[in-house]
């Protein structure tokens, strides 16, 4: 005789499998998002270290003199200051013409008695000072000192960077709530389709007088749990594709700042924890308060 063994069914026992797979998916898509947010601010910081000031000084100026125009720059907070010192840069007028001869190819000391170039600073600007009009203060400042005979920048330049950065800026921010909302729909929506086979195992244990938060336990702590590891799986295959970008693509790798991503990926994991857990929350206390023929 062939005897059926059915497995009985427990509280909070569902198909948390497709429900880890769609969180996991949802958190991959906020995550891949959230990375090129990252990349992108990286790659903005980059271009701003490009925008520099270049400060040219008299002919005959005395080394004092000369020197005084670098401490007193260097002694200013504008100038970018990088982990490997300063980004003020001294350039005689000897090495400004032997780089000219370099890029040029052509040696102006053949019909000229005097080299014309001149010598200068050149400084980076720090990107708290990256705004067209603390720049032109910076300008006349430095234009102010004994010894500078002109300062010289790409305006066009900042003026165009700051104008996409704020188009940009929009952009992605309406991308980035958009992104959002549908997650949270499609988490909630995933997790109320896993709980709908549960919805008469709920009514039975308050038939038998099992309190609301009894029945709500087990579900919210697997759904937090589930939610907690999708957002480990999403943190660990961002990584993975990062690794293996930064291996085949030339120069991916200037643009990752582990710190920020690091930050991403514990974010990724608390995100799927709570909203797992609020979502299995709002489901449960939907089926508990329905009707049975609100159930069928």
């Amino acid at each position: 005789m062939n005897t059926t063994f059915k497995k009985k069914k427990r509280v909070g026992d569902f198909k948390f499998l497709s429900v880890l797979f769609s969180i996991t998916l949802s958190l991959f898509i906020v995550g891949l998002f959230g990375v090129i947010i990252i990349q992108a601010k990286t790659l903005t910081s980059i271009i701003r270290e490009n925008i520099e000031l270049q400060v040219f000084l008299n002919k005959n100026i005395s080394e004092a003199e000369r020197n005084k125009i670098g401490e007193f720059l260097a002694s200013k907070p504008y100038v970018l200051e990088k982990e490997e010192g300063l980004r003020l840069t001294f350039t005689s007028r000897d090495e400004a013409a032997e780089a000219f001869l370099k890029d040029t190819g052509e040696d102006f000391t053949k019909f000229l008695d005097d080299n014309p170039l001149r010598d200068s600073y050149t400084l980076a600007i720090a990107e708290d000072y990256q705004t067209a009009e603390m720049i032109e203060e910076i300008v006349e400042e430095i234009q102010l000192q004994n010894g500078v005979f002109e300062v010289t920048y790409m305006n066009d330049l900042v003026e165009s960077i700051n104008r996409n950065l704020i188009k940009v800026s929009i952009v992605m921010g309406a991308f980035i709530i958009i992104l959002i909302l549908s997650v949270i729909m499609l988490i909630n929506n995933t997790i109320r389709l896993a709980l709908f086979s549960q919805r008469f195992l709920i009514r039975s244990m308050q038939l038998v007088g099992a309190t609301r938060g009894f029945i709500r336990r087990p579900f919210l702590g697997k759904a937090f749990f589930f939610g907690a590891l999708a957002g480990i799986m999403a943190s660990a295959i961002l990584f993975a594709l990062i690794e293996y970008a930064k291996a085949n693509v030339d120069g991916f790798s200037m643009l990752q700042n582990y710190d920020l991503l690091y930050l991403l990926f514990g974010g990724l994991v608390i995100i799927g924890a709570i909203l797992s857990f609020f979502s299995t929350l709002r489901a449960v206390n939907k089926y508990l308060n329905m009707s049975l023929d609100e159930l069928y």
